[in-house]
């Protein structure tokens, strides 16, 4: 009979492991290009990626509100609290790897009935002549007190366990990284507004400036209707003008204030003024700002390393999923002292020990298990897709940075000559406008076109800011920004 039940499991286990369903190839998709435009010449390795924080950023001000937010903001600290998670998710993975101890004890009470085995097997058992004293057996309520160390172990034939653990281990190092990428976001977002603060500043200075050269105009422009030189729609003229530029600087002072709010918030305090300088134009770019080669962006990364190590998780889950198809070994020992009298529970006698070995191979529960490998599979190739995409837009981001710098500096270059030609045109407007040469309607399209022009200048430099940081970030840069700050 047991050589049967042997080979029945034998057997059970063969047919299991023939259905167990092969691995699917990985499909094909898009090799990194060698450089980040089409047909340059590849770069070198270097990179502004690899630059700390406080490297990049030369403005101490800012250094210290990014300092401020690595310590205080609260989307990094739930990050954090994300990857001890993760840990005790790994810590639990390790535990099925070793056998389950645990130390108790158990009380049983059994009235037998006079016409079952164990009623007429106690009743004939004391009748022995050997059985006398202590060993005769309580026969109308038998009790049965155990106490001792009982233990289960599941022996990991097939790898299924380590799979598990390995899944456990790489989403671990996923939350790290996926820390990381907080990190990064938040010195990107905290420079972002800081230089949103700059350029309204500016704004704000030129409004104010201009507002005072308009109200100027304003006050000749009443004089010289009063001595019959102009009408009074030319008068009416200056005046809109002037509530208009007033008006817009009452906008920007709104804007100042979001901006300051949303900053606080990422610093993680609640809102109060942000010290900082107000000359936007002292701020400048790096004039060279590497990119280094696409394939660094693997190991740079943070979101890329993270959606590798996602899909490495998903990889040990299918292979989890397959191992699960496979007959289990299961080991249950136990140790203790066991009697039918308490006071007999701790005499030598009284020591019992054993172990029972199970195998036990699915049959009939085959569907749910093929549910799970499909789902394990599906969700494997959903992370290959997600890694690829994440390549794909991390060599998008860092290709439109790096165009997007020499464009926006060109462009903010045109826009300060021509910013410095306006100036000098309502100066000649204003001498002209006091001799009685110029009309009102060139006077104030000169005042109109430098103030959009002085405007505009001020976005442009600020976005060529912007333009840096997003390269800084693309290249995974930040993230080993005061890493004592982020555990």
């Amino acid at each position: 009979m047991r050589r049967l039940v042997f080979l029945f499991i034998v057997f059970l286990s063969a047919l299991a492991s023939c259905q167990v369903a092969a691995p699917r190839p990985q499909p094909d998709v898009a090799r990194l290009p060698g450089s980040y435009r089409p047909g340059a010449a590849p770069l070198d390795s270097a990179s502004i990626g690899d630059l700390p924080v406080r490297q990049f950023f030369a403005d101490s001000t800012l250094v210290a509100l990014i300092d401020t937010a690595l310590g205080q903001n609260l989307d990094l600290r739930q990050a954090v609290q994300r990857v001890e998670q993760a840990r005790a998710g790994w810590l639990n993975s390790r535990a099925p790897l070793l056998p389950s101890v645990s130390a108790g004890a158990a009380v049983g009470l059994d009235r037998y009935g006079e016409y079952t085995l164990n009623g007429v097997g106690n009743y004939d058992t004391n009748l022995s002549s050997n059985v006398d004293g202590n060993r005769r057996i309580p026969t109308n309520i038998t009790p049965d007190y155990f106490v001792g160390l009982r233990s289960s172990w599941e022996v990991d034939l097939w790898g299924k366990l380590r799979s598990r653990r390995r899944a456990a281990y790489s989403r671990l190092l996923a939350s790290e990284q996926g820390r990381n990428l907080v990190v990064t976001n938040l010195v990107a977002e905290v420079a972002r507004n800081y230089y949103e603060l700059l350029k309204l500043d500016n704004q704000l200075n030129t409004l104010q400036r201009n507002t005072d050269l308009q109200q100027r105009s304003l006050e000749i422009m009443k004089v010289q209707k009063q001595a019959g030189s102009i009408t009074e729609l030319a008068v009416q003229q200056f005046a809109a003008q002037v509530l208009r530029t007033r008006s817009l600087a009452f906008e920007v002072r709104q804007r100042i204030a979001e901006t300051e709010n949303q900053l606080n918030q990422l610093l993680g305090r609640y809102p109060k003024p942000v010290a900082r300088p107000h000359d936007l134009m002292a701020v400048q770019t790096p004039t060279q700002l590497a990119a280094g080669l696409p394939s660094r962006l693997l190991l740079r990364r943070p979101d890329v390393r993270e959606s590798e190590l996602n899909l490495t998780a998903a990889g040990a889950d299918l292979d989890a999923a397959r191992a699960a198809f496979l007959p289990a070994l299961t080991l249950t020992p136990y140790a203790g002292v066991q009697a039918f009298r308490t006071s007999l529970l701790f005499e030598p006698g009284s020591i019992v020990y054993g172990m029972l070995a199970g195998m036990a191979a699915p049959v009939f529960n085959r569907r749910a298990l093929k549910a799970e490998y499909q789902r394990s599979l599906a969700a494997n190739l959903e992370h290959y897709y997600a890694y690829q995409k994440t390549l794909q837009t991390s060599v998008r981001e860092v290709s439109n940075g790096l165009q997007g710098l020499e464009n926006y500096r060109a462009t903010a270059e045109l826009r300060r000559q021509e910013v410095a030609v306006l100036r000098q045109a309502v100066a000649t407007a204003t001498d002209l406008q006091v001799a009685g040469y110029a009309s009102y309607l060139e006077i104030i399209t000169a005042q109109r076109t430098v103030l959009d022009a002085e405007l505009t200048l001020a976005e442009l430099h600020q976005a060529q800011l912007l333009q840096a940081v997003a390269l800084y970030r693309a290249l995974g840069g930040g993230w080993n920004a005061q890493p004592a700050l982020v555990q």
